[in-house]
C-alpha cells in the first residue's frame, strides 16, 4: 500500500488532538477548507471514514484512534530529527527523569552536571508516570528506577544503587516507636504513578503486611512526599530522592531502608549510546552515582 500523503498526515493528527478543524486550521496556519480537504484525502486513500462527532467535538473512530497514536509518534521523530540536522552543532539531550529524583537528586547537582558536560545541553523533563524510552518518541533517554523494563533497541546503564523505606517527620516516626503493626493506624501516603510502592516494601523488607485504616492518595511520588514533609502522614520513598531531607532531620525512616533490586539506570537508544554527548552524560552519573 501506497504511504498516505504527509500534508493529509499532519491535518488528520491535528484535528485528533484539537477534535476540531478550525483548531487544526489554525495550528496548521491554514483555512479550514484545507483541512477538510485533507482529511477527504486521507479517508479517500484509506477507504474508510476516520471521525465521528460526539458533541462539538470530532473523534477518531476506533480504527482511526491507532492510525492517530502511530501518526502522533511519527511526526515527533521527524520533528526531532529536524531540529537535530538544523542544529547539529549544539548538542543537545532532552532527559526524562522521575519527578521526584529530577527535584531532589538531580537539580542539586545540575551546576556541577553543566560544568562536567560543557556546551552540552540536557533538558531535563520531569515524569509524573515513570515509562520506558519506547513510550516517548519525543525524548533521547530516560531515568529509570526500579521500574525499569529491559526492552529490545534500548542501552540501559546502571549508575546509582538506591534504598528504599517509609518516612515521616521526626514527631509522627516516634508513634510508630519502631513496629511497623502500628501502620495500620497511622495516616498513609500513596502515590498513584507508584501504587505499588508500599506492596513492594512490605515484600522486599520481610516486614508483615497490615491493613491500612486511614490512607491519602497524590497524584505522584513528589506531592505524596512533599505531604510527608508536611507532617500529613508516612510515606514510602526512595532513599535517593530525600538525601538531603534525611540529613537535615525533616524526615526519618522509622524502620530503616531496604536495597532496591535494580537501583538507577540511563537508558538511551543503542543507536545513540556511543556519541559523544551520551557517553559525557553516562560518565557523569556514573562518578555522581557512586557506581563502579
Amino acid at each position: 500500500m501506497r504511504l498516505p500523503p504527509l500534508n493529509a498526515i499532519r491535518a488528520f493528527e491535528a484535528v485528533c488532538r484539537h477534535g476540531s478543524i478550525l483548531k487544526a486550521a489554525e495550528e496548521l496556519g491554514v483555512v479550514r477548507g484545507a483541512v477538510r480537504q485533507q482529511i477527504s484525502t486521507l479517508e479517500d486513500h484509506l477507504g474508510s471514514k476516520l471521525f465521528v462527532r460526539d458533541g462539538r467535538r470530532l473523534v477518531p473512530t476506533e480504527r482511526a484512534s491507532a492510525l492517530a497514536e502511530a501518526a502522533s509518534a511519527a511526526l515527533t521523530i521527524l520533528k526531532r530529527a529536524a531540529a537535530e540536522f538544523e542544529d547539529a552543532h549544539r548538542a543537545r539531550i532532552r532527559l526524562g527523569v522521575p519527578s521526584a529524583f529530577a527535584v531532589w537528586w538531580l537539580m542539586p547537582r545540575a551546576a556541577d552536571m553543566q560544568a562536567s558536560l560543557g556546551d552540552i545541553e540536557i533538558d531535563i523533563v520531569p515524569m509524573t508516570v515513570v515509562e520506558p524510552l519506547s513510550q516517548h518518541p519525543d525524548f533521547d533517554a530516560v531515568i529509570m528506577g526500579g521500574e525499569i523494563r529491559s526492552s529490545a533497541g534500548v542501552t540501559e546503564t546502571r549508575f546509582m544503587e538506591d534504598e528504599f523505606g517509609p518516612v515521616a517527620t521526626p514527631p509522627m516516626a516516634a508513634r510508630l516507636a519502631g513496629d511497623a503493626a502500628a501502620l495500620a493506624e497511622a495516616n498513609i501516603l500513596i502515590s498513584r504513578s507508584a501504587p505499588k510502592l508500599w506492596a513492594e516494601w512490605f515484600a522486599e523488607s520481610g516486614t508483615p503486611s497490615v491493613a491500612f485504616s486511614r490512607r491519602r492518595e497524590f497524584e505522584d511520588l513528589l506531592l505524596a512526599v512533599g505531604a510527608a514533609r508536611a507532617g500529613l502522614g508516612v510515606a514510602v520513598a526512595p532513599k535517593a530522592s530525600i538525601e538531603d531531607d534525611l540529613a537535615r532531620g525533616i524526615l526519618v525512616a522509622p524502620y530503616g531502608f531496604i536495597r532496591r533490586p535494580t537501583g538507577y539506570s540511563l537508558c538511551c537508544r543503542a543507536s545513540d549510546a556511543k556519541r559523544p554527548a551520551f557517553v559525557a552524560l553516562r560518565n557523569w552519573l556514573l562518578r555522581s552515582g557512586g557506581a563502579s
